[in-house]
């Protein structure tokens, strides 16, 4: 284990950008809701794109129509938000907004759960599927090829906010966080930028372009889940584990951790249970 009194104190001097884009009177425009505003629209019209380009699917017949996406956008919205809310209240600090119930209104102070936000989002799917008679599989397929790039918004606004840090380290890369005490640490917010963000939609679009992988419904939503989930266990190596929680079993194991373990597991289920659709396997 590292010996955090022999860490050098010299680290890469740390942005000090305002959380808050603009005041408008009472209202503050933050970077942590714009990067959710914008990572969902994003997924929308990567989604329509998708849709109307007919050769990605099987028998060139996309599964659904661009309006369909028009009016699932809200239904998303809304799994993402109170599933994400939801989500951070169970799982990580429910003590906490038990004793101050009006705090669970506050999501401008941030505490959100990217799992209850994908639960959220995966119940909005089936939901809104079943109205539609769309195959639920591609609707996963679809919402989740764009989604990685909100994510990476997302968590490049828990960097400018000097939230979810890293654990003290010597990297040469390593900041010293306003809210973060005196050691340099890991930007863990940025590493999960990148592999969840960057990386995780490079490998999507590789496998809905390049494979043609949207023509075996659930294997992309199961890329996703599947890489999200080991992104997330690798970068908890790096991440300071919330001080009310630490390590659980008083080992090395995060919350994180245990709640991506099943993500893996089930995006590589999904992954090897797709199947093309009985049309496309006799062409």
């Amino acid at each position: 284990m590292t010996d955090y009194f022999l860490l050098p104190m010299s680290a890469l001097p740390f942005p000090n950008i305002d959380p808050v884009i603009l005041r408008l009177g009472p209202v503050a425009i933050h970077w942590y809701g714009l990067g959710y505003v914008v990572g969902i629209l994003f997924a929308w019209w990567y989604a329509k794109r998708l849709v109307s380009t007919r050769h990605l699917w099987a028998n060139d017949t996309p599964p659904m129509k661009p309006e369909d996406l028009d009016d699932f956008v809200v239904w998303a919205a809304l799994g993402v938000v109170l599933g994400g809310r939801l989500g951070y209240i169970l799982f990580y600090d429910l003590p906490r907004y038990l004793e101050n119930p009006l705090e669970i209104l506050a999501v401008w102070k941030g505490g959100m759960s990217f799992h209850g936000g994908m639960l959220g989002t995966i119940a909005a799917m089936v939901l809104f599927a079943m109205s539609r008679r769309i195959n639920a599989w591609s609707l996963l397929d679809t919402v989740a090829a764009g989604t990685p790039v909100g994510l990476g918004l997302v968590r490049l606004a828990n960097f400018i906010n000097s939230e979810l840090w890293g654990r003290p380290t010597d990297v040469p890369w390593a900041f010293i966080f306003p809210d973060g005490g005196p050691l340099p640490r890991h930007p863990s917010q940025l590493y999960e930028a990148a592999l969840e963000g960057f990386l995780l939609f490079l490998v999507l679009r590789v496998l809905t372009h390049g494979l043609l992988k949207l023509k075996t419904p659930g294997f992309v939503g199961g890329a996703f889940v599947c890489g999200y989930g080991l992104s997330r266990i690798f970068v908890e190596f790096f991440r300071e584990p919330d001080a009310h929680l630490g390590y659980l079993f008083g080992g090395w194991l995060t919350m994180g951790m245990v709640l991506s373990t099943p993500m893996v597991l089930a995006g590589l289920w999904a992954m090897l249970a797709a199947r093309a659709p009985a049309e496309a396997r006799q062409v």
